[in-house]
């Protein structure tokens, strides 16, 4: 019976711990979101260094379960293993709010920012973690009469069913249930009641001491947490999507606004008084070049626009006002995006002339019928180097062009580079396939910076219709002075359109031709 119960308490601390070293893995994409992003470049460097951790632990844990080990110190050696990953689980949330403004001054790029952040934060919570299952698995292994084959492969199975729990977990309850931060404790919590519990197996009547020493340094790193805020999120709130964070705007505009920040991109500014009164160039230009298409429509009928993305929902909330009967239907993916832009941004949910669909845009653009058609597509649901593949593919061109009345245009902004802009390079050569006129326009101000500096960003508007636009210059009609210029032509741009290779479904790389940006 004893053995029995010995052999439970060695899975269910296998469990847990492998539950843990997977969620770490997971929120560890959400904590460091909103102070470099994400990408396929931020998981990349997250799957990596915790895989590493927990091969080197592994291995150390191979180390301290040798043949000559007795039970009493196995089971020391796991609370020490246990207590260390709590620890340094903690650890991490005050070394994050530490480097993150380090990394931010000291002029690494983005690919050095994730890798040292991931190292720094998450290397020894999974070594220490890995330490685990080795030594809980020579212990159930030593319990086991004859044949250890089915002690490894039940310890195995096991440690993956844990794994699979602390993923779902993470994903689907945790982060957005009581957030990253939260979620980081809640880790480091179980850690330690499972090293107490190891203490206390092994030292039934010596384990006061150890106790008494790992609560003294969970303690010292508690404080050490308080002192920087560490148990303070950076965000709003967070959902299954985003770190969706609200600021203020008042001070810089001198009127009351506010600010959206999805992860670490500011997405949206809205005026609380002015609908109209656009902040954000790229949406200003959309407007603008809107209102000289479509404020009259020949046919007398109202405007029609399908959003591809809504964040704080500015340009749908400007148009709902401004255009008369205007018909503007919004694909937000994050429910959660919705409720905030509604409780700090201003939205009327319910406005007459907006519908919204919480889905992915591309499922709700192929639902929307036939007809009538729209006048306006407008993409708006790339975030800084995070570009969802599907929505710049040209099977979803061909579809959006469908969707499109014969005057319409979809328009769309892209971040690239000023000097190498690949994958604005690869996004209209992909549509030139489907569209007969792509246009490429800027703001004028970042132009002039681009011309002292070839390696800066720009914010690129994309435009895709039938025909050609009467004018390749604008200045704003409506709200801040601004200026735009269409910047097609020959030179070193169009040929590296020419050079592009087409966007489809199959193969969409726009990480690495974004990789520029890093």
């Amino acid at each position: 019976m004893r053995a029995a119960v010995f052999q439970a308490f060695l899975a269910l601390v296998l469990l847990l711990s492998s539950a843990g070293g997977l969620v770490v893995e997971i929120v560890a994409g959400r904590l460091i979101a909103p102070y470099v992003g994400m990408s396929l470049y931020t998981w990349t460097a997250i799957i990596a260094v915790v895989l590493a951790g927990l091969s080197i632990g592994h291995w150390v844990g191979g180390r301290l379960a040798g043949s000559n080990v007795s039970d009493q110190s196995a089971l020391s050696r796991l609370a020490v293993a246990l207590g260390l990953a709590g620890v340094t689980c903690l650890l991490a949330l005050a070394l994050l709010r530490v480097l993150a403004p380090l990394l931010a001054e000291g002029g690494f790029g983005r690919v050095a920012s994730v890798l040292l952040f991931c190292t720094a934060l998450f290397f020894l919570p999974s070594l220490f973690v890995g330490i685990v299952a080795p030594i809980v698995t020579k212990l159930a292994v030593d319990l086991s009469d004859g044949d250890p084959g089915p002690a490894i492969g039940r310890m195995y199975a096991v440690g993956t069913l844990g794994s699979i729990g602390g993923t779902l977990a993470a994903g689907y309850l945790f982060i957005s249930w009581i957030g990253s931060t939260w979620t980081i404790v809640a880790v480091a919590a179980t850690y330690v009641i499972l090293a107490l519990g190891c203490m206390i197996t092994a030292k039934r009547d010596g384990a006061a001491l150890p106790i008494l020493s790992l609560l003294f340094v969970l303690a010292g790193v508690t404080a050490v947490n308080f002192k920087t805020e560490a148990f303070r999120t950076a965000c709003t709130v967070e959902s299954n999507y985003f770190c969706i964070r609200v600021d203020d705007f008042s001070k810089i505009s001198g009127r009351e606004s506010a600010l959206m920040v999805l992860d670490n991109l500011v997405h949206s500014i809205n005026d609380g008084a002015d609908p109209s009164l656009l902040y954000s160039p790229y949406v200003h230009f959309v407007d603008e070049y809107t209102r000289r298409h479509f404020f009259k429509r020949s046919d007398g009928k109202s405007m029609s626009a399908f959003f591809i993305g809504g964040g704080g929902f500015t340009l749908p909330r400007s148009w709902a006002e401004t255009m008369n009967e205007a018909k503007l239907v919004v694909a937000e993916i994050d429910p959660v995006v919705t409720e905030v832009a509604t409780q700090r941004m201003w939205l009327d949910p319910n406005h007459k002339s907006i519908e919204i669909h919480n889905a992915d845009a591309r499922t709700v653009l192929a639902l929307q019928p036939a007809e009538p058609r729209f006048d306006v597509i407008f993409g708006d649901a790339f975030h800084d180097i995070s570009v969802p593949a599907h929505l710049v593919s040209r099977e979803f061109n061909q579809e959006i062009k469908k969707r499109l009345r014969t005057r319409g245009f979809y328009v769309t902004n892209a971040v690239d580079q000023a000097n190498q802009p690949r994958f604005l390079a690869a996004m209209v050569n992909t549509l030139e396939r489907d569209f007969p006129m792509v246009e490429i326009w800027a703001d004028e101000e970042d132009l002039a910076l681009s011309r002292s500096d070839p390696s800066a960003r720009v914010t690129y508007g994309v435009v895709a219709l039938e025909g050609y636009s009467p004018k390749t210059r604008m200045t704003s009609l409506f709200g801040l002075d601004r200026r735009w210029r269409m910047i097609r032509g020959n030179g070193p741009l169009e040929d590296l359109i020419d050079e592009a290779e087409p966007l489809t479904d199959d193969l969409a790389p726009v990480d690495r031709l974004l990789s520029g940006l890093l």
